[in-house]
């Protein structure tokens, strides 16, 4: 996965008031913590931010490469928390989690089905139920999508989550019995309804009309 470069200050003092401001200057609020260290408050440019994540293949899922303006520190981090206003749709606030480029993380990577079923050609149905997976991995190793070829499948075939090919070095920590996608059946087999039973519920209501005459005499 590539990094995306993006420059940040330190911000100094902390409030709403404070926040408000900066929005107002087209910045946005963040702070940057984990790793065992203390949380660091800054400031990034709204337009800069919103167009990384927009043009990465990663989005919100990109590894960061924040650099401190006006010194060398810079650290790798990924968004934990991204909140957006309601009202202007707008970044409003980020948090950052330091990450280390040599020790496991754990993200959301969405399922991508590719193929049409052979079931599907057959009359049934693509049942999708599982969209994304929580995988285990190096930075550097996080997958864009996991994808599914589902061709091959015929009426009542699923694929579990075990009977996926995944990256080198890419666990799913999701059960592993769970289906994530399969084919059914579009409409319900029906079954003959013998010739027998047709003629009892025919006669059955003559019955119950002379029965009811009988008592009213």
């Amino acid at each position: 996965m590539a990094e995306l470069n993006l420059e940040v200050t330190r911000r100094e003092g902390t409030g709403k008031g404070i926040a408000r401001r900066l929005r107002v200057d087209g910045k946005v609020p963040a702070v940057v913590y984990g790793a065992h260290r203390e949380a660091v408050p800054i400031t990034v440019d709204r337009k800069a931010v919103t167009e990384l994540i927009q043009k990465s293949q990663h989005g919100i899922r990109s590894i960061f490469l924040l650099k401190m303006s006006g010194t060398d520190q810079s650290r790798h981090a990924m968004i934990k928390d991204i909140q957006i206003n309601p009202i202007s749709r707008k970044l409003a606030h980020i948090d950052f989690v330091r990450v280390l480029m040599d020790e496991k993380v754990r993200v959301a990577i969405p399922v991508h089905v590719s193929g049409l079923a052979l079931g599907v050609k057959e009359g049934g149905i693509l049942d999708f139920q599982v969209r994304e997976l929580h995988v285990e991995c190096l930075p550097g190793q996080i997958p864009d999508t996991i994808d599914i070829d589902v061709t091959p499948l015929g009426a009542h075939d699923y694929y579990r989550i075990a009977d996926l090919k995944l990256p080198e070095g890419v666990k799913v920590l999701d059960d592993p019995d769970r289906v994530v996608v399969g084919v059914t059946q579009l409409r319900a087999e029906v079954e003959e309804v013998p010739a027998e039973a047709v003629e009892v519920a025919v006669a059955e209501p003559e019955v119950i009309k002379k029965g009811k005459v009988e008592e009213d005499e």
